[in-house]
């Protein structure tokens, strides 16, 4: 049994560790909810470019944007966008991603397909560069806020390959923020964009679907617009496919600091459980060591 110096030492050491964990779930919380406003305000933009690109190519059907072409029923190549956190402490946020990752890279290889890939944030590089994945762009050190300036140069690669055809569909990664306490990872389908313009983010929820619907009632709207229907739907689907990007970066900081505030809350709880163990520990070896002392001087006093 260890002595009562060691189950101090080691109580403290929890302590201390309690407080870290303790005081970086307080910091999460706090940009937990700033990080979800964000991500929440940036949805109302990619809803209302969504409705007018969708009016607009319905009222234009002779128009077909590069990025609505289907390039081939078998594609050859594809890209794929990883998005991840670049710090860890955030439970299994990055590991199911990875895992989802795993999965359709192995499915790519199995079915001839090239992959080529971009990483958004520093676990995805390094799960990638470990791989020996083609990684053509990166953009890691993103901060707590997204930043659509900084994501546009490693997407553009993206983008252009798929505008010259040297891939066929471009895939993307990340986190769907649900809830506080639960986050989905997800890989989805950027480009070609499906017909009706749904948004990837929403379309496996229930609620969205009845926001789809909506959508759709409401694209009887007419527009007004110059130069011409063509330039007009170029710049909105290329607005709304970098929209995409942004969500998903957006989506993913809220998952990580409702992760990380959820596995520091967890930590700090077991913390607290083990400084209860380890005093109960101290308690009755302090005991034992104080009855083992009265039993010494009772003993020695009978033998004088």
């Amino acid at each position: 049994m260890p002595g009562i110096k060691e189950i101090r030492t080691k109580i403290k050491s929890v302590q201390n560790t309690r407080k870290i964990t303790k005081a970086m779930e307080m910091v999460a919380a706090s940009k937990m909810r700033k990080a979800q406003d964000r991500m929440r305000a940036s949805r109302p933009y990619a809803t209302k470019v969504r409705e007018i690109a969708a009016h607009l190519m319905q009222a234009n059907p002779e128009y077909s944007h590069p990025y609505l072409a289907a390039h081939a029923e078998q594609p050859k190549a594809v890209g794929v966008v990883v998005v991840t956190t670049d710090k860890g402490l955030c439970g299994g946020l990055n590991t199911n991603v990875s895992r989802v990752l795993l999965n359709k890279l192995k499915e790519f290889q199995e079915r001839g397909i090239e992959v080529q890939t971009t990483a958004f944030g520093n676990k995805g590089l390094s799960l990638l560069t470990r791989l020996g994945s083609n990684l053509v762009s990166q953009e890691v050190g993103l901060g707590d806020k997204p930043n659509l300036e900084r994501l546009l140069g490693a997407l553009k690669v993206q983008l252009d390959a798929f505008l010259e055809g040297r891939i066929d569909a471009l895939y993307i990664a990340t986190t769907r923020f649900v809830n506080t306490m639960r986050q989905e990872p997800v890989f989805l389908r950027l480009l070609p964009l499906p017909d009706g313009l749904e948004d990837p983010f929403q379309s496996g929820l229930k609620k969205a679907e009845a926001e789809g619907e909506e959508v759709k009632a409401s694209y009887s709207w007419d527009y007004i617009y110059e130069p011409d229907a063509k330039t007009v739907i170029d710049e909105l689907l290329q607005r709304y496919v970098e929209g995409l990007v942004f969500q998903a970066v957006a989506e993913n900081m809220a998952s990580e600091q409702s992760a990380r505030m959820v596995a520091m809350k967890a930590a700090s709880d077991n913390a607290k459980k083990v400084i209860g163990d380890l005093q109960l520990v101290y308690n009755k070896t302090r005991q034992a060591a104080i009855t083992k002392e009265i039993s010494e001087i009772v003993g020695g006093a009978a033998a004088v």
